[in-house]
């Protein structure tokens, strides 16, 4: 299987991680080897400077959860592996420079001489302000990597996050009625392989089985397209920062 899959370049990756997850250690062993860039491009992105994969240890947390997405990756949620992979190098990467971040300061804090000093300090950790305080900032950091993810999705259908405030519909109704076409494509295996595939509505197929006129359905196409896409991907905090989507 190693062999087939470095002489063919044809092989979609798809396939390859099927074949890891179906017990191809040789697979997995290639995939990791030939993803590195991948993997340091994408755990440079997060801590926003270069990563050297001998000497960060970014990396080597990078590294692992690429080895994780092999393993949890899953076809059926429409998005390709590549993205997905990318989100979880973001977000292990991100959990661990914030556990890093919280291991430092407790260091600094308990090697000071000053008793009284060391016993605030401790009480600032375990105060529940500072604990939400910190949790809050945690989910704006994977709020704010999967709206750039997003983005960058969006851009395929010739979207942008910018301009959903300007293409959602401006009724309650209408809205919901958007957000029942969006899931409805996306529930559908065969319109839902359309959208990915023609990054269009198939509006005149899509019509009979919804409760929404062809008009409509065309007049708020950008929106339901936009909203596909978040369920498509797994974007879970966006999902809940832009509300209702899972309604």
């Amino acid at each position: 299987m190693l062999q087939r899959l470095k002489n063919r370049k044809d092989v979609p990756l798809e396939e390859q991680v099927r074949a890891v997850q179906h017990g191809d250690e040789d697979a997995r062993h290639h995939l990791l080897s030939s993803y590195q860039p991948f993997i340091a491009t994408s755990v440079s992105k997060v801590c926003k400077r270069y990563i050297d994969p001998e000497r960060d240890d970014e990396f080597s947390v990078g590294f692992m959860a690429f080895n994780e997405a092999i393993d949890s990756y899953s076809e059926e949620k429409g998005s390709s592996f590549l993205t997905f992979a990318r989100l979880v190098i973001t977000r292990k990467v991100i959990d661990y420079i914030r556990k890093e971040s919280v291991d430092v300061t407790t260091v600094s804090l308990d090697q000071s001489d000053d008793e009284e000093e060391q016993t605030n300090a401790a009480d600032w950790r375990l105060s529940q302000v500072s604990k939400d305080a910190f949790e809050e900032e945690q989910v704006a950091w994977y709020r704010q990597m999967e709206i750039e993810e997003y983005n960058r999705k969006l851009e395929e259908y010739k979207l942008s996050f910018s301009e959903l405030v300007s293409v959602s519909p401006k009724h309650q109704d209408a809205k919901e009625s958007a957000k029942e076409v969006a899931r409805f494509v996306y529930e559908n295996k065969e319109f839902r392989e359309y959208v990915l595939t023609k990054k269009r509505l198939p509006i005149k197929k899509i019509e009979p089985h919804v409760n929404v006129s062809k008009k409509t359905i065309e007049r708020n196409r950008k929106y339901i397209l936009a909203v596909f896409v978040l369920l498509v991907e797994d974007f879970t905090y966006l999902k809940e920062y832009v509300q209702g989507v899972n309604e």
